[in-house]
């Protein structure tokens, strides 16, 4: 574009001058975007013109615009001033407009062409104006868009001018955007407050679902406008680091964010007076009667227990769940929720509606990430660290699959502290091979069954709600037969997004290979859950690491949430990599429950596809060899009542179970006991199972 606009003015933009003829006008329409009205009198704007050929108005400069006469609206600054192009074409001598009404600071080749397309235009508002040491009277503008000018003018009295009239250009429409933000915060209360204000009885209630939609449509859209300007003042702020200059305070202007009186309606986990709109959802925390408080008597902390592998049978349990198309009944309730959220808000002890559950706990959830343990066995069975590092990476992106249940949209329980889960896989012998070198054979949708157990390997899984606030869950798994484990600690941390829920997954497991001395250290992507007003579905996202000290090899995993327009969904992205060579050994790009392609360093190719992949079931003990703190027995009659639609007597149970949790925080808060774990050690920052394969061998 500069290369066009030097050839179009003639020689304008030569590099033999760098000086500047800046002259002042009154702003047209606008009392307060002239000179004088943002604080530099007319004398002193003459001042700032005074000698090298600068051209002022004084007239112009304190004249008091009345906008009322059809007059054309005239700029507030305007004159040459040295722009630096490149390191090939330098400064080249620009025209320059700033548009104090339209906050813009705009460039054409030269003056004559100013009532033609400018060249280039720069956004003031939210930006940085600072002085540079780089060149003779040189002044740098950072806009909050990342766009910079570099600019040069004649001396230090006109650049001193153009400094102060782009700052209060900058701070004016940022006052005038903090303004409007709190003017739209105010009309969405007086909403809010209309509609809750409506009768509970009549044509139009306040539980009326276009009201609610309204509302809640309303509170989202406000909070991410809200988000958005505070990401406006942070690449403000970072604009101002980044020039290594000391920015005004009163340059970083704020809106403070929607302060929603009806939030505070959700501290302690409850809705306190929140309506429902249907009469078989439960919303309020109730109290325990007596009677409830002598039937959940808590449990003692016993320590580990020992779980026989005869009791365990093969999984029967129907894991099919039904598509979460949200009712009408169930729809109001959800907007009544989000109206009272606030962006980005913790989601922790919010009373989510029992309806969106899925009948697993989030403990089981994370065996279910176990699906395909004959991938993971083949880890330690590969001939090199570059072999088992990616045999890693393959087992790691196609576990999400069979534990995510495809992009089906529904929460597991929350575990309640202490709860546990056990369970077991035999994987037959001959599956257990390096995928890369494995013979070709058709996919399969089959279960891997074992049959004889001298034929398998046995690994066992054990996972332990180890916290409450903030709520961990830990899991172990190990094979001692290939003397292979796995441990990790999750923080599960939820956030209020607009229109949907993000999950983060915080927290990192360890892969131990003892044959060959090597850990694995992995992290684990964010979960959201889109689209919660219509037909929710999942999505992963974020980027994670595998990282091996020992051998140097590590992978960046990177799943790629859908873009907001177009795009595909579920795609991830992974690079294998030997780090002191900074080689890279393997690609792999495709869907994460889908197909995946991964591509050799050597030029080969391996195409998975999870759908077909074999599923080994899981072994559990049934229902009547459980301890009561386990999973399925610990939620056994939430999921009855879920299986059979009654949402009311779910909820019911599901109200007691959390309930007891509370009551027993209580006791031993009042008795400043805490909370000892079974399986479960803290070391540190993280949590270590208590007898460790790698510690008994």
């Amino acid at each position: 574009m500069e290369r066009a606009a030097q050839g179009a003015d003639g020689g304008a933009g030569s590099n033999s001058s760098s000086r500047s003829s800046s002259r002042a006008t009154s702003a047209g329409s606008s009392p307060s975007c002239s000179l004088a009205g943002r604080g530099i009198s007319g004398r002193s704007a003459v001042a700032g013109f005074g000698g090298g050929g600068s051209r002022s108005s004084p007239g112009s400069v304190a004249a008091s615009p009345s906008g009322g006469d059809g007059r054309r609206r005239e700029p507030a600054l305007e004159g040459v001033l040295s722009k630096y192009t490149n390191l090939l074409q330098g400064w080249q001598n620009r025209y320059f407009v700033l548009d104090f009404e339209a906050g813009l600071l705009q460039y054409f080749v030269n003056e004559p062409s100013k009532h033609q397309k400018p060249r280039g235009a720069l956004s003031l508002s939210g930006a940085i104006v600072s002085l540079s040491d780089e060149a003779p009277h040189m002044l740098v503008v950072y806009s909050a868009n990342g766009e910079m000018y570099k600019l040069r003018a004649a001396d230090a009295k006109e650049k001193q001018l153009w400094v102060t009239q782009l700052r209060a250009c900058a701070k004016y429409h940022m006052e005038t955007n903090s303004k409007m933000m709190n003017q739209v915060e105010g009309q969405q209360k007086n909403l809010v407050h209309a509609i809750e204000s409506l009768p509970g009885s009549g044509p139009l209630t306040a539980l009326d679902q276009d009201l609610l939609l309204l509302k809640a449509t309303s509170a989202a859209t406000l909070s991410c406008l809200g988000e958005c300007f505070n990401l406006l003042q942070q690449s403000v702020h970072q604009v101002g680091q980044a020039s290594h200059k000391p920015v005004a305070s009163e340059n970083i202007l704020g809106w403070p964010g929607p302060k929603s009186h009806s939030t505070e309606q959700l501290k302690n986990g409850t809705f306190g007076s929140l309506p429902s709109a249907s009469a078989n959802i439960t919303w309020a925390i109730l109290p325990n009667t007596a009677e409830d408080e002598q039937a959940l008597q808590p449990e003692p902390n016993s320590g580990p227990e020992l779980v026989l592998s005869e009791d365990e049978k093969s999984d029967t349990e129907d894991k099919e769940e039904a598509e979460l198309g949200v009712m009408e009944d169930q729809r109001s309730v959800i907007l009544h929720l989000i109206s009272q959220l606030k962006l980005g808000m913790d989601l922790t002890k919010v009373v989510l509606p029992t309806f969106i559950l899925e009948k697993r706990s989030l403990l089981e959830m994370y065996a279910d990430f176990m699906a395909h343990p004959d991938l993971l066995l083949a880890v330690t069975a590969g001939a090199t660290p570059e072999e088992r590092v990616i045999c890693f990476v393959e087992y790691y992106l196609t576990a999400f699959h069979e534990g995510r249940k495809g992009a089906l949209a529904k929460k597991p329980y929350n575990p309640i502290i202490g709860e546990t889960f056990h369970c077991s896989w035999e994987v037959p012998r001959d599956r257990v091979k390096p995928k890369r070198t494995a013979p070709h054979s058709p996919p399969s949708r089959e279960h891997l069954i074992a049959g004889d157990p001298a034929e398998s390997y046995k690994l066992r899984f054990v996972a332990e709600q180890v916290s409450h606030h903030p709520p961990i869950s830990c899991f172990y798994c190990e094979c001692k037969e290939k003397r292979l484990c796995i441990n990790t600690h999750v923080w599960t941390k939820s956030k209020f997004m607009g229109m949907s829920v993000g999950v983060s997954m915080i927290g990192e497991g360890v892969l131990r290979l003892l044959e060959h001395g090597e850990e694995y250290v992995f992290t684990l992507p964010s979960a959201y859950a889109r689209s919660i007003l219509t037909i929710p579905w999942v999505e992963l996202g974020g980027k994670v690491s595998i990282n091996c000290a020992k051998t140097g090899y590590s992978a960046t995993v990177i799943f790629h949430t859908k873009p907001f327009y177009g795009g595909k969904v579920h795609r991830v992205t992974a690079e294998v990599k030997h780090n002191p060579t900074n080689t890279i050994v393997c690609k792999v790009h495709g869907e994460w429950n889908g197909t995946l392609e991964f591509t050799y360093n050597n030029g080969e190719t391996k195409v998975v596809d999870t759908t077909t992949l074999p599923v080994c079931p899981k072994k559990i003990r049934p229902l009547e060899k459980q301890g009561p703190m386990e999973s399925r027995n610990l939620w056994r009659e939430v999921t009855r009542y879920l299986r059979l639609g009654d949402i009311d007597a779910a909820t019911e149970q599901k109200r007691r179970l959390e309930d007891k949790q509370r009551m027993e925080e209580r006791k031993r808060e009042n008795l400043r006991t805490p909370w000892q774990p079974k399986y479960f050690i803290q070391e540190g920052d993280g949590w270590v199972y208590f007898n460790p394969l790698w510690k008994a061998h």
